[in-house]
């Protein structure tokens, strides 16, 4: 983050998701309230400073969190975003390996979060055939902020979002089509 500023703000104009992941890559459920919010202000205050992006999206280091740390992200005004498909590519095991464990994980699924790095030495190869393959399979590549459920959630072990709300069924109007859709 502070290495990259330039980076960070070309981010941000193209419109993209800018999330927080910590100030100091600490495994965060071991901290106090005031620690947590302390280690997420930093860069919440930095990246609002250097984009005028007010983020609202909070991935813990190594997904490691507990309630005092849910808590305090929300004190804070954030989305704790867990995944529920890893790439595995931190790991380099290849481009291949990273292109399988994806499009072929056992959780790949509607509202699936990948996680990825930047960083990990084969991702920028693997990422278009990534991406490629999944969009055949018919998935839409969506920002967080746009998959994420916002309220009246749970989240499984694994990392995945469900809604605590049951849908009132809507009755279908007199004029619909039969066999169409409705979302």
């Amino acid at each position: 983050m502070n290495k990259y500023p330039e980076d960070v703000k070309a981010i941000a104009a193209a419109g993209h998701d800018l999330g927080n992941h910590s100030q100091n890559h600490k495994q965060m459920s071991t901290l106090s309230s005031s620690q947590c919010i302390q280690e997420l202000q930093e860069p919440h205050e930095f990246i609002k400073e250097l984009t005028g992006v007010e983020m609202n999206l909070f991935r813990p280091p190594y997904g490691d969190y507990n309630d005092t740390l849910i808590e305090a992200a929300e004190e804070c005004g954030y989305y704790t975003v867990q995944w529920d498909v890893d790439s595995l590519d931190w790991k380099d095991y290849g481009v291949n390996s990273i292109i399988k464990t994806v499009t072929e994980h056992k959780h790949l699924g509607n509202g699936s979060i990948i996680l990825m790095h930047n960083g990990a030495k084969f991702t920028p190869e693997a990422l278009d055939s990534v991406i490629t393959i999944l969009k055949e399979k018919g998935y839409e590549l969506v920002p967080i902020s746009e998959l994420i459920i916002k309220q009246d959630y749970k989240m499984d072990h694994e990392g995945r979002q469900y809604s605590t709300v049951t849908p009132t069924p809507t009755p279908a109007a007199p004029s619909d089509n039969v066999g169409r859709k409705r979302e």
